[in-house]
C-alpha cells in the first residue's frame, strides 16, 4: 500500500547529511560495515555523480524530513545476458519501520532497475540480521546457493 504522506524521489545532494544518518543506523546493525562519515558521504556523491550507473532513492514525509532511503547500481549479468541490480543500502528510519515504507522503497528500486532493462536484483543480508531476513522472505526474495566474498583493493 502506497502512503501518500510519503514521497519516494530521487536523492539529491542536498540529502547527503541525512542519507549517512540513515547509513550510520544501517552500518550499526551490520557487522561487515562500520559507520564513516567521510567515507560514507563520498561514496553517495560518486553514485549521485553517474546516474546513468545507479540510483538512490528516498522516503520523504510531506514536511520534508528524509525518513528511509535504498540505492541500485547495476551490473551486466552473463547469466542473464542483460543489465542486473545490485539493491543496497536499504534503511528506513527505526521510528518509521513496520509501515510499509521498505516495501515502497523496493517497488521504486525495482521499477527503476526495470526501465533500466535490469532482469534480475540482488542483494546482501547480513547473516545475524534476523528482522532482515524475515523481511526479505516475507517479500518473496529467494535465498540463493552463493555466498558473498570480498576483498579490500
Amino acid at each position: 500500500m502506497t502512503d501518500p504522506a510519503i514521497n519516494i524521489r530521487h536523492a539529491q545532494a542536498k540529502d547527503i547529511p541525512v542519507l549517512c544518518e540513515l547509513l550510520q543506523q544501517l552500518f550499526s546493525i551490520e557487522q561487515d560495515f562500520t559507520p564513516d562519515l567521510e567515507k560514507q558521504s563520498a561514496g553517495l556523491q560518486l553514485l549521485l555523480a553517474k546516474p546513468e550507473r545507479g540510483a538512490i532513492l528516498v522516503a520523504q514525509q510531506v514536511g520534508g524530513k528524509v525518513i528511509g532511503m535504498v540505492s541500485a547500481q547495476l551490473v551486466i549479468s552473463t547469466a542473464q545476458g542483460t543489465p542486473a541490480a545490485w539493491i543496497e543500502d536499504m534503511i528506513v528510519d527505526a521510528g518509521y519501520r513496520g509501515q510499509g515504507l521498505g516495501r515502497q522503497l523496493l517497488d521504486s528500486i525495482l521499477t527503476w532497475a526495470k526501465a533500466q532493462g535490469a532482469t534480475r536484483a540482488q542483494l546482501l543480508v547480513d547473516m545475524d540480521n534476523q528482522p532482515a531476513i524475515a523481511y526479505y522472505d516475507h517479500l518473496g526474495w529467494n535465498t540463493t546457493r552463493l555466498q558473498a566474498r570480498n576483498i579490500y583493493l
